[in-house]
């Protein structure tokens, strides 16, 4: 069984951008950054993939990707899970580029094909409310993070265009300082 979820990874001129905003910010804050090269839009998640499962998932997802436009995004604001004043997750908010309604549909419609290709292919998939965004910290217990919030709400970031998702084996412990290290499996290309 591997950890694995499906990603828009943003390309590097964006993860760079956000970066360079927070570079010089993160030692304020005794959070656990997440790596700039790690940052993903997960659109599905399992904890569990057999990997007797790993071809006909691969299958699904190309046909679940074939079904779905490319979208503009960009990285705009800030966000927290489950709310500012108890945060354990920091994050970037997603949001269409100019404001374009059907494109966040459509990246909405993604993450359901992406879910429910994992499903049908044996995967047991995280049930969470689907929730755009990009994941920058998380915190040891719970806190009070209005303020960094508020500094994301500055944040703007360049747009750029989703028009594939990965499939990424997560393998926990084995990255840097004992974070997961994130491997591609594959790539599917939207219509």
């Amino acid at each position: 069984m591997t950890r694995m979820f499906v990603a828009a990874i943003p390309p590097p001129e964006v993860v760079e951008d956000l970066d360079e905003f927070l570079d010089p910010r993160r030692g304020a804050a005794a959070f656990r950054w997440t790596l700039p090269d790690q940052w993903h839009l997960t659109l599905a998640f399992s904890e569990h993939v057999p990997d007797r499962c790993l071809d006909d998932l691969t299958e699904r997802l190309e046909l679940a990707a074939g079904k779905r436009r490319a979208v503009r995004l960009r990285l705009a604001g800030g966000g927290t899970f489950p709310d500012p004043d108890r945060a354990r997750v920091l994050f970037a908010r997603t949001e269409a580029d100019l404001g374009d309604e059907s494109s966040e549909l459509e990246l909405g419609r993604l993450a359901a094909g992406c879910r429910s290709a994992m499903a049908k292919a044996g995967a047991r998939v995280d049930g969470q409310r689907f929730v755009s965004h990009v994941t920058l910290a998380r915190l040891g217990r719970p806190e009070n993070v209005s303020s960094w919030v508020r500094l994301l709400d500055a944040y703007d970031g360049p747009a750029w265009v989703v028009d594939e998702v990965a499939l990424v084996a997560s393998h926990l412990g084995e990255g840097p300082r004992r974070r997961p290290r994130h491997e591609v499996v594959s790539t599917h290309r939207l219509a």
